[in-house]
């Protein structure tokens, strides 16, 4: 039988639960605060960030059922005709830029940036069809069918959306004059309330579990649901890029994910268990980024010791953020000639800190093979 419908927030959870969430997050907030060190001394900084966000946007969408890959990406980055794959992960990121100078320009997240987001999202790939930027008005459902009665959990109404938005809203940023929300739909309160002044990192595992269960779009939920983790960690000044991506570890335990998203909904809601889960999987997300922080910088150190000229060692950090370059668009993204991009780049193949595909007469292609093999690594 399908769950239906969700509470309001905050949520309340068991005392002996919620000191067991208090001990994991001591340890993670450690971890985050390591990660945004690493990252403001980097010197690779927004270049390299971009290439996590687009590993970030693959292992997204692979949730919902791509098959895409990073490499497949970064492979078709320079080809003419790109397929619907490519399209939804390249709007994913364009989303999550969109949502980065958003934030960083003091705009929060709200209402008027989850639909400028939504549209930007599904522009032109899966579910352009269904309203793209605009709420959903009917009533929609999730299961493993398109019919109702094999459904697992039936959203609210079209009609309450924006009412159940607007109580997300304000817990996500709190209420002005240091108001507090209402606990009234919580009734004779039991164990410890996690209000708009819990912790960021437990906030945003509530608020996406929640914005994934109101549904407001046709399509799009999960992947912009996803976006705002981010985001909000960004907002709420965990981190100084939206670098604070979980995707990849969700995507590994895709079910449990979704079961335990599931299980926070209807009347008797277990939220403990889908925090202790997104918790795990954060401490497991922060630990791979500080190292894959370290060992970028360590390859990008190494690298530069073999550059000779300004231009070889602007090229090849560029090619910390691209991968697969060509000349045209490495003299174009860097405002230099091509005659000295494609110096710079047959400097670097011949210094083996890049790789010359041969096969190609023009428009030469050339991989940096270290920085892929980082992204790829489990």
């Amino acid at each position: 039988m399908a769950v239906e419908g969700i509470t309001k927030l905050p949520i309340t959870i068991k005392n002996d639960e919620a000191t067991k969430l208090f001990m994991q997050l001591s340890n993670i907030s450690g971890e985050i605060g390591r990660l945004d060190e690493k990252y403001k001394s980097s010197m690779l900084q927004s270049g390299f960030i971009n290439l996590l966000a687009l590993n970030e946007s693959v292992q997204s969408t692979r949730i919902e059922g791509t098959q895409v890959t990073f490499t497949d990406m970064i492979e078709q980055s320079n080809k003419t005709d790109k397929n619907s794959n490519y399209i939804e992960v390249m709007n994913y990121q364009k989303a999550l830029l969109v949502g980065e100078e958003r934030i960083k320009n003091g705009y929060p997240i709200t209402t008027r940036l989850i639909l400028e987001l939504h549209s930007i999202l599904i522009d032109g790939a899966r579910g352009s069809n269904l309203s793209p930027g605009d709420f959903r008005k009917i009533e929609n459902w999730i299961g493993p069918t398109k019919k109702r009665e094999d459904a697992v959990y039936i959203p609210i109404a079209a009609n309450e959306i924006e009412e159940y938005l607007s109580n997300w809203e304000t817990y996500a940023n709190g209420l002005p004059y240091d108001r507090k929300m209402s606990l009234d739909h919580l009734g004779t309160v039991e164990g410890m309330v996690l209000d708009e002044d819990t912790h960021p990192l437990l906030k945003i595992a509530i608020l996406h579990a929640q914005f994934e269960s109101i549904h407001p779009f046709l399509d799009g939920n999960g992947r912009l649901g996803r976006i705002l983790i981010a985001l909000y960690m960004m907002q709420t000044k965990q981190i100084s890029a939206p670098l604070f991506f979980v995707s990849e570890e969700l995507e590994t335990k895709r079910a449990k994910y979704y079961a335990l998203l599931n299980k926070t909904r209807g009347n008797r809601p277990d939220w403990y268990s889908w925090l202790h889960f997104f918790l795990e999987a954060s401490e497991r997300m922060t630990n791979r980024l500080n190292k894959l922080l370290d060992d970028a910088n360590t390859i990008a150190r190494s690298g530069l010791k073999k550059c000779k000229t300004t231009s070889e060692k602007h090229v090849y950090l560029y090619t910390f953020s691209n991968p697969n370059a060509t000349a045209p668009i490495v003299a174009k993204t860097l405002g230099i000639s091509q005659t000295t991009a494609r110096r710079a780049l047959n400097s670097l193949a011949d210094y083996d800190l890049i790789y010359r595909d041969q096969s190609m007469i023009r428009n030469i292609q050339y991989f940096n093979y270290d920085v892929l093999e980082l992204i790829n690594k489990k």
